[in-house]
C-alpha cells in the first residue's frame, strides 16, 4: 500500500486556543490590566482539557502577552512594538473566521428564562394523514422533519430500555439509527422486549432489534453492530453521531461510553431501571458534569477492585439480572428518546442532572451532579486528521511512521487498551508468547497449563513501530475500524482517524431492498439457515417477521 510520508501541517489545539486568546487581546475585547477569567470557566467555555488550557497560557506567556500574578490569576499585558507581530501571528493561529467572545473575570454568560424554541419559517403545510405516516408530527410547532430525517442516533444496549429506545425511534422517524449490543436473546428477556419473539431465541439482540425497526417504519435506514462497547467500535462510529443513547446495566460499559462521547464532543443520555424505579441524564461534554463525575468514592473504590487484575476486569460481569417490569422500561425508555429528540431540534435540556422517576409513588425530581475539575473523562480530542488508512490492512509499523512524518521521530502511539505480550509462569518458568489484545485474553487463558497457577503478564500500551510485532495489523492489536487513534511527543497529543473504514463500518444499509443480495450473502454468515425464512423474491418489506434470505 502507499503510505503518505509527508508531513501534515496543522496547529495544535492548545496553539489554536492561544491564537483565539490574542485574537480577542489585539481586537480589544480583552484590554490591557484585564484579568483572565478563571481556568475552570475557561476549560468549559473552549472545551478543552486543563492540560491544554495551560499549554496555551505558556504560550501567550512566552510571548509577553499575558502574565502571571501568584494567587491572583492572569492578567493580559500592554500591546507594544515588543509583542505586536508575535500578538498577529497567535492570532492567525486561530482558525476560525470569528473569534469566541472571552469573558473576563468576573463576567458572567447572560441569563434569563428559556423559551421554547419556535421556527419562525416553517410553513403551514396540511398533512395528508392517509399517505403521511409522520404527517401528524407536521402539526407540532417546534418540529422540524429534516432534521429528524437526517438525525443520526446510536442507541447502545438492545435489552429491555433499548427496545423501547428503537421503537420510539423508529415511530418518530428518526432517519439513521445504529444499534450497538454484543448479547443473545434468551426466553426471559420476552416479558420486557417489545421487538423480540420466541422464535428469535439465541439470535443476536442487535441484529434482531435492528430488522424490527425497520418493520416498523421502512422509511428509516438502520444497522446494526453485534459487538461490545468498550473496545470494539472504532470513535470514528461516534464522531458521526448527532446523539447518543446508553441503555445499559453496569458501570463499566457505560463509563467507556461516558469517555468516547467526551472525547469526540457527542452528547450522551443515559438511563437506568429496577423495579419500580428508573433515572434519566443527559451528559454534554464541557456542559455540567459527566457520569465520572457523578460516581460516589464507593463506587470508585469498587471500579478499582473490579480492575485490580486487567484479566479478571474483562470477565467480570455482573452475576445476577437486574429485575425490571415492562412499565418502568416503557417510561425511561420515552424519556430517553424525548431528551434525544430535543437535542436533535436544539432544545433546551439539563446536562449533568438527573431526573429520578419513583413508580412506587408516582413521584420524580430532578438534582444536579457537581462536576469533578480532575475527572478523568474531561479530554477532548479538538482537531482530527482523516488518513485513508484500514486497520485490517495498515501495521504497526506503518501507521508509526506516518505519526513520526508528522509528530516527530520520538513520536509514540498509544492504545486504548493494553496488548498482552507474554505470560510467564512463575513456578514452572515456561513463557507463552501471546502478542494479543487484552479483550482477547481471558482470566482463565492466564494460568499456567501445567502448573495451574496466574502467571505473570507483560503487556504494553505505546507503540514506537520498532517492535518485533510490529509487522502485525492495527486490528490485530485490538483496534477497531473506523478508529481515532493517539500519539503524542514530549510537547503534545495528535489525533488520526482511520477513515478507510468508512465506507464498510457505517452504512445503515442493512434490510435495504437494493442491497439485498449483499445482505443475505451477510446474514448468512451470521444466522444458521434453518433459523431463518429462505425465499425467491423479496417480500414487501425486508425485514418483516424474520431476517429473510434470498437465494443466488
Amino acid at each position: 500500500m502507499n503510505i503518505p510520508n509527508t508531513p501534515i501541517a496543522r496547529k495544535s489545539l492548545a496553539e489554536i486556543i492561544a491564537g483565539k486568546l490574542a485574537a480577542s487581546i489585539l481586537e480589544g475585547r480583552l484590554s490591557q490590566g484585564t484579568q483572565l477569567a478563571p481556568e475552570r470557566d475557561l476549560v468549559k467555555e473552549f472545551g478543552v482539557s486543563r492540560s491544554t488550557l495551560r499549554e496555551a497560557l505558556k504560550i501567550l506567556l512566552d510571548s509577553r502577552l499575558i502574565e502571571s500574578r501568584v494567587s491572583v490569576g492572569w492578567f493580559v499585558c500592554e500591546i507594544t512594538s515588543n509583542n505586536l507581530a508575535r500578538a498577529r501571528e497567535l492570532a492567525s493561529w486561530a482558525r476560525s473566521e470569528t473569534a469566541p467572545v472571552v469573558r473576563p473575570a468576573g463576567q458572567e454568560p447572560p441569563t434569563g428564562p428559556r423559551r421554547l424554541p419556535v421556527n419562525p419559517e416553517k410553513p403551514l403545510q396540511i398533512p395528508n394523514l392517509k399517505t403521511d405516516r409522520s404527517g401528524t408530527f407536521q402539526l407540532i410547532s417546534w418540529w422540524e422533519r429534516e432534521k429528524v430525517e437526517n438525525a443520526r442516533v446510536m442507541v447502545v444496549g438492545a435489552g429491555a430500555l433499548g427496545n423501547e429506545v428503537i421503537k420510539n425511534l423508529a415511530l418518530m422517524g428518526v432517519g439513521h439509527i445504529l444499534i450497538v449490543d454484543f448479547d443473545t436473546i434468551e426466553m426471559a428477556n420476552l416479558s420486557r422486549s417489545v421487538l423480540f419473539r420466541e422464535s428469535d431465541a439465541s439470535r443476536n439482540k442487535a441484529e434482531v432489534a435492528a430488522a424490527r425497526a425497520k418493520e416498523l417504519n421502512p422509511n428509516i435506514k438502520v444497522q446494526y453492530i453485534h459487538g461490545d462497547i468498550t473496545n470494539q467500535i472504532g470513535l470514528g462510529v461516534f464522531r458521526r453521531m448527532d446523539v447518543i443513547i446508553g441503555c445499559l446495566d453496569n458501570r463499566e460499559a457505560r463509563l467507556a461510553l461516558n469517555r468516547f462521547a467526551y472525547w469526540v464532543g457527542k452528547p450522551w443520555v443515559d438511563g437506568a431501571i429496577q423495579e419500580l424505579y428508573g433515572l434519566v441524564r443527559v451528559f454534554i461534554p464541557g456542559k455540567g458534569a459527566c457520569f465520572e463525575c457523578s460516581l460516589t468514592e464507593q463506587a470508585r473504590r469498587d471500579l478499582a477492585v473490579r480492575y485490580s487484575c486487567p484479566l479478571l476486569a474483562r470477565e467480570n460481569v455482573l452475576l445476577g439480572k437486574v429485575p425490571t417490569t415492562p412499565t418502568i422500561a416503557s417510561i425511561i425508555g420515552a424519556m430517553q428518546a424525548q431528551e434525544a429528540l430535543k437535542i436533535i431540534h436544539g432544545m433546551p435540556v439539563e446536562p449533568g442532572k438527573v431526573t429520578h422517576f419513583n413508580g412506587l409513588t408516582n413521584e420524580m425530581h430532578t438534582s444536579a451532579y457537581t462536576a469533578r475539575e480532575d475527572c478523568e473523562s474531561h479530554w477532548s480530542y479538538g482537531e482530527i486528521t482523516e488518513l485513508p488508512l484500514n486497520a485490517g490492512t495498515t501495521t504497526l509499523a506503518e501507521f508509526a511512521r506516518i505519526v513520526q512524518a508528522d509528530l516527530g521521530p520520538e513520536t509514540v502511539i498509544e492504545l486504548d487498551q493494553e496488548l498482552i505480550l507474554s505470560l510467564t509462569c512463575p513456578q514452572c518458568g515456561t513463557r507463552e508468547e501471546v502478542i494479543r489484545p487484552m479483550s482477547e485474553v481471558g482470566f482463565k487463558a492466564a494460568h499456567c497449563p501445567v502448573c495451574g497457577i496466574l502467571r505473570e503478564i507483560e503487556m504494553t500500551h505505546t507503540i514506537t513501530g520498532k517492535e518485533s510485532f510490529a509487522h502485525l495489523s492495527l486490528s490485530a492489536a485490538g483496534i477497531p475500524p473506523l478508529h481515532v487513534l493517539r500519539a503524542f511527543n514530549a510537547l503534545e497529543y495528535r489525533f488520526y482517524e482511520l477513515t478507510g473504514d468508512l465506507k464498510d463500518t457505517l452504512h445503515f444499509r442493512h434490510f435495504e431492498r437494493q442491497d439485498n443480495r449483499l445482505m443475505a450473502t451477510a446474514i448468512r454468515e451470521t444466522i444458521r439457515l434453518h433459523d431463518v425464512t429462505v425465499s425467491d423474491e423479496p417480500s414487501t418489506n425486508p425485514a418483516h417477521g424474520r431476517v429473510t434470505l434470498w437465494k443466488d
